[in-house]
């Protein structure tokens, strides 16, 4: 048997094909027990989190097997398998250990060094070990991985190198302002009461929110975290649970809003927050927009009629409006071609020439002599000089409302990134962010422990893939002693017990004597690369009977699981 994992990641696969393939509970249940109920497959454990889906599988065919789980997670995602295939990668024995104890570093998220996936491998093993669908293999990959983790985040400082998904996340919303400055006094809204959700609200508890409304589908599990977030002797921070049906009244009193649900469709339509932030434009924009009309009443100064000569506009249908510039796209809109080709010599004219001559000093106008004078000596013509039109810089107003769309698929509608007001970060927007995020030096350091881990693990997996052979081996030793001291005894009926107790410890310290130096080269030699030939070389010298060895194998197992059931997850 072999270990096989195929999956899908946001390395491989955009959040678009990532959004579509997610895995809910009911279907992760469902794909562990087909998995395993498919000819390939002994084990099978799913790991499924808002940017990967993974299907690991201990196989006896590695073709048959990348096969088989790939059509099943295409089957049980709603992908097309031809849709899906590009996407998906495939890790198999040690490469896919490697791959594991990666991922439980935190090497393959998207923010570098999160500790969270530690939860969710741990979740993932016990939902195997309660479907039955993890053996001996998995359950020693499981266990062994978290261990890894545990051990890559104590001694590095992986956990400088990045953070939760939450926390990154909220420091994208702070545009670089430090994220408990940007939360203090803020009012939060978050819509979910799930690991993630709680993990969002705890943050935004710790950064320093005045009050967190929680709003959940089950009304129970949003009263119980905001209880634990009143109750958090860590914080001071006021906490409410609200059912969804409140969501569009609570989005207009919030200022920063986190939602994580296991929603297929969206919780969040762009019509809903954008009906959320009309009228709450903050102060700064509007005295902004104030400041930007003041910039144009002082470059551009109103229009009277009779103002200016020669104008073929007719001023009169503008008389009063303020701001107005006879050079402005709005006094020539409607024009027809001929009034408007006049109008446009008229503005490079005499009239501009008016405005530029009463703007300039005598120095000024020396320095503009000569440099026309250049011109005309070096093109040979005097070129046109047109002023451009004055373009006032509107100043970008603080967003009413900062909304985090933690989801997978996603909870919050893509068009909520286009409306005024509002600042979006979701998914999409995280991993374009996480691709420039710089590495922390410690990350060598983990990758160091990750491969040391699985040389060690390797080598154990192929130790343990040969002693049942060995104690096969010995078992098979022990009945020929025995044979031969019974056959002693019926040539030797008046051997007394004495000397028959030192035969048979003779004979068995010779065989044991025979036995030890193979047995423990071999186990030496077999938890080396490729070293998984040498148990079948010493079933074939010893002509050794597969089904004993299988039946030692299997109590092995027996044992382990459950051992492992008693222990659960590290």
């Amino acid at each position: 048997m072999s270990l096989l994992v195929v999956g899908l990641s946001h390395r491989s696969a955009p959040v678009s094909v990532l959004e579509r393939a997610t895995l809910g509970a009911d279907a992760q249940i469902k794909l562990l027990q087909d998995t395993v109920a498919a000819e390939p497959a002994t084990e099978a454990a799913v790991l499924a989190t808002c940017n990967r889906i993974e299907l690991y599988a201990d196989v006896d065919k590695f073709h048959a097997g990348v096969a088989e789980l790939s059509t099943l997670l295409a089957q049980h995602s709603g992908v097309g398998l031809d849709e899906l295939t590009p996407y998906l990668y495939v890790h198999y024995e040690d490469r896919a250990v490697h791959h594991l104890f990666s991922v439980a570093c935190g090497l393959d998220s998207m923010v570098v060094g999160e500790g969270q996936i530690l939860g969710q491998i741990k979740d993932s093993l016990a939902k195997a070990q309660e479907l039955h669908s993890a053996g001996r293999l998995l359950n020693d990959l499981f266990q062994q991985a978290l261990r890894v983790g545990k051990r890559a985040h104590s001694e590095t400082g992986i956990d400088r190198a990045g953070q939760s998904l939450v926390t990154f996340g909220l420091q994208q919303l702070s545009s670089g302002t430090p994220v408990e400055a940007w939360a203090k006094g803020k009012r939060a809204l978050v819509i979910g009461a799930g690991s993630m959700s709680s993990l969002a609200a705890a943050t935004l508890a710790r950064a320093g929110v005045a009050e967190i409304v929680v709003a959940n589908r089950t009304s129970d599990r949003a009263e119980r975290l905001a209880q634990i977030i009143t109750e958090s002797p860590e914080t001071d921070v006021s906490a409410r649970a609200v059912p969804m049906e409140s969501v569009p009244f609570e989005l207009t009193r919030a200022d920063v809003t986190v939602s994580c649900t296991g929603a297929t469709g969206l919780v969040l339509t762009a019509d809903t927050v954008a009906g959320a932030v009309e009228g709450r434009v903050s102060q700064d924009a509007t005295a902004g927009r104030t400041a930007v009309k003041d910039v144009v009443r002082e470059e551009l100064p109103p229009t009277s009629v009779g103002a200016e000569d020669g104008c073929p506009l007719e001023l009169s249908a503008v008389q009063g409006s303020t701001g107005f510039s006879v050079m402005g796209e709005a006094a020539v809109a409607g024009m027809d071609a001929a009034t408007l080709e006049q109008h446009a010599a008229w503005v490079g004219g005499s009239a501009l020439d008016r405005r530029e001559a009463a703007r300039r000093t005598p120095e000024a106008e020396a320095e503009l002599i000569t440099e026309l004078a250049t011109m005309a000596a070096t093109v040979g013509r005097i070129p046109e000089r047109r002023r451009p039109e004055p373009v006032a810089q509107i100043p970008r107003p603080a967003p009413a409302l900062s909304v985090l769309d933690l989801a997978m698929p996603r909870d919050v509608d893509a068009a909520v990134h286009r409306l005024a007001g509002v600042r979006l970060v979701d998914i999409e927007s995280l991993a374009e962010a996480s691709a420039d995020a710089p590495m922390a030096a410690d990350v060598d350091a983990v990758r160091r422990i990750v491969s040391d881990e699985v040389a060690a693990f390797g080598a154990a997996l192929r130790a343990a893939h040969i002693t049942p052979t060995v104690v096969a081996l010995r078992a098979m030793a022990a009945d020929v002693v025995a044979n031969e001291i019974a056959r002693l005894d019926g040539r030797l009926p008046g051997l007394d017990d004495k000397h028959r107790a030192e035969i048979t410890q003779t004979v068995r310290r010779v065989v044991d004597k025979l036995l030890h130096a193979p047995t423990v080269r071999v186990k030496q030699l077999a938890a080396e690369p490729g070293g998984a030939g040498y148990a079948d070389a010493l079933r074939t010298l010893f002509d050794l009977d597969q089904e004993t060895v299988a039946s030692v194998s299997r109590a092995d197992e027996d044992s382990e699981n459950e051992n492992s059931k008693n222990r659960g997850p590290a």
